[in-house]
């Protein structure tokens, strides 16, 4: 008895550890959460988030006048990793409403990244809704609060000039390159 109660709490406690010294993948896309930035965070945090990577933040004043207020990710070595939009301007502690993904080492558990294609969205997620816009169909899947932007020159003809037309997800060409991946925390 004495034995079996023994492994039994040997198992325990090498499941605890083993959740415990589990790091979270700093590359990992997932709902609410993108690497170490999550939608809690806060501008005031990035800093100790991205110690080791260059923080750019772009400003609506002066030589950047009429561009977002967006906060831009490089690694050290110089490659922009996400552009992030504060949902309040000038307010270090406004939590990010939105990141462009830039970089394709961000991926989804199912590999979803933006070098990705169509097919990726259709066959691992449920496609919330699809807009039709000037210059791109965009493509909605709240399981991962995303919003994905696939430039029109990759639709068939027919949807190209058209934005009166609704796109249907079976009129997109499974090889259809992603252009823009955009994680929307809006709602938080």
């Amino acid at each position: 008895m004495f034995k079996k109660i023994s492994s039994l709490l040997l198992v325990c406690l090498t499941i605890i550890s083993c959740q415990k010294d589990k790091k979270q993948d700093p590359f990992e896309i997932s709902y609410n959460r993108i690497g170490n930035l999550t939608s809690t965070t806060k501008v005031n945090q990035l800093d100790s988030i991205y110690a080791k990577d260059s923080i750019v933040k772009m400003s609506k004043t002066g030589q950047f006048a009429g561009m977002s207020n967006a906060i831009e990710i490089y690694e050290k070595g110089g490659a922009k990793l996400l552009s992030l939009e504060p949902k309040k301007e000038n307010d270090p502690s406004s939590v990010i409403e939105s990141v462009q993904v830039i970089d394709p080492k961000f991926t989804t558990t199912s590999g979803l990244s933006v070098n990705g294609v169509f097919k990726d969205i259709k066959d691992n997620y449920t496609i919330t809704k699809i807009n039709n816009t000037l210059s791109a169909a965009v493509i909605f899947v709240d399981s991962i609060q995303a919003s994905i932007t696939i430039d029109k020159k990759e639709l068939p003809s027919e949807l190209k000039f058209n934005t009166d037309k609704k796109i249907e997800a079976s009129q997109i060409p499974d090889s259809a390159k992603i252009k823009h991946f955009i994680i929307n925390w809006n709602d938080n």
